[in-house]
C-alpha cells in the first residue's frame, strides 16, 4: 500500500477507536437508543440525497439496518449506558469476528480451517480473560450485552455477504435509513417520552458535536474512506488494520475518560486481538459447489 493510503487506514482505524469515547459522552446527554436513533438520522440525513439509488435489494437493506442498526448498535449503546466501559467495549465487539466465522459456517456452508478454528479458540479465551476481569469490577449484565451486540454484528455480515454491495458507502446510507424509526418507537416504549423530550430539550453545541461524529465522522467519512481502500486493494491487505481499533479505542479512553486497563485486561487484549487476527485473516474452506462470496475482512470493518 502507498504510504498515503496506509496513513488513511491508520485515521479510521483511529476515528473508530475514539468513536468508542465519544459514544460515552455521548450518553451524558441522551438516553442510548434515543442516541442510537439520532446517530442514524444525522447519518442518513441529507447523504441519502446524494448518493444515489440503492444498488442492492432492499431485502439486504432492511436485514442489515434491522441487525446491525437496531440490535447491535442498540444493544452496544444500553450495554455502555449500563456501565460498560469505553476501551473495553472496543475490545470485546471485536469477538464479532468469530461470531461472523460461526454464522457464515452455518448460513453459507463455509468451513473454518485449522487456523481460523485456532483463532477462534484464542479470541474466546480472551473474551473469557475479559469476562472475569469486568465481573470483578463491572456489571456483569453490561457485558454481556456487548457481546449479544456482536453476536447481531456478525449476523449483519453474514447479510453483507450475501447482499455483496458494489459500493460500500451507498450500502451503509441506505442501511442508516432502516433503524431510524424502530429505534424511535423503542425509545419511546422503553425509555419514555418525557425522558426523551428532555434530552432533546437540553441538546446544546457538544451534543450535537458528539451526534455528528459518530454519524458523519465514523459512519459517512469512515466507511466511505474504507470503501476506497478495498477498491484499491485486496481486503487481505486493509483488513488487519481493524485490529488497531481497539488499541485506539482502549488508549482514547484511558486518556480522556481516566479508565484503568489492569494486567488481565491486557491479557485479554493480547488474546483477543491474535484470535481475531488468526480468524479474520485466514481463509475458510468452502463448498465447491458454491459460488465464491468476499471474506469476511471486506464486512466486519466497520464501527
Amino acid at each position: 500500500m502507498r504510504p498515503f493510503h496506509i496513513a488513511l487506514a491508520v485515521l479510521v482505524a483511529a476515528v473508530w477507536g475514539v468513536n468508542f469515547v465519544v459514544i460515552e459522552l455521548g450518553l451524558d446527554h441522551f438516553p442510548p437508543l434515543l442516541f442510537s436513533a439520532l446517530r442514524f438520522l444525522a447519518a442518513a440525513l441529507p447523504a441519502v440525497l446524494f448518493v444515489g439509488p440503492p444498488k442492492v435489494a432492499w431485502k439486504w437493506i432492511v436485514g442489515v439496518g434491522l441487525a446491525l442498526g437496531v440490535a447491535k448498535f442498540g444493544l452496544l449503546f444500553i450495554g455502555m449506558d449500563r456501565g460498560m466501559p469505553a476501551g473495553l467495549s472496543s475490545l470485546v465487539l471485536q469477538v464479532q469476528a468469530v461470531f461472523t466465522a460461526l454464522f457464515a459456517a452455518l448460513a453459507l456452508g463455509e468451513r473454518p480451517g485449522g487456523i481460523r478454528v485456532l483463532g477462534m479458540g484464542v479470541a474466546l479465551a480472551g473474551i473469557g480473560f475479559a469476562a472475569v476481569d469486568e465481573g470483578a469490577s463491572g456489571p456483569v449484565l453490561a457485558f454481556v450485552l456487548v457481546i449479544a451486540a456482536a453476536a447481531c454484528w456478525g449476523v449483519s455480515n453474514v447479510l453483507t455477504r450475501k447482499a455483496a454491495p458494489p459500493d460500500s458507502l451507498n450500502f451503509m446510507v441506505w442501511v442508516s435509513t432502516v433503524p431510524v424509526l424502530p429505534l424511535l418507537g423503542l425509545s419511546l416504549l422503553f425509555e419514555g417520552w418525557d425522558r426523551d423530550r428532555a434530552a432533546l430539550a437540553a441538546l446544546d453545541w457538544s451534543g450535537a458535536g458528539i451526534v455528528v461524529y459518530v454519524a458523519w465522522i465514523t459512519t459517512v467519512f469512515g466507511f466511505g474512506v474504507w470503501g476506497f481502500l478495498l477498491r484499491q486493494y485486496p481486503a487481505s491487505s486493509v483488513a488487519p488494520f481493524t485490529l488497531l481499533v481497539p488499541v485506539f479505542g482502549m488508549s482514547s479512553a484511558a486518556l480522556l475518560l481516566g479508565e484503568s486497563v489492569s494486567p488481565l485486561r491486557w491479557c485479554a487484549a493480547a488474546l483477543l486481538v491474535g484470535g481475531v487476527a488468526l480468524t479474520s485473516l485466514a481463509g475458510a474452506r468452502r463448498p465447491r459447489t458454491r459460488e465464491a462470496v468476499p471474506g469476511p475482512e471486506r464486512v466486519t470493518a466497520g464501527r
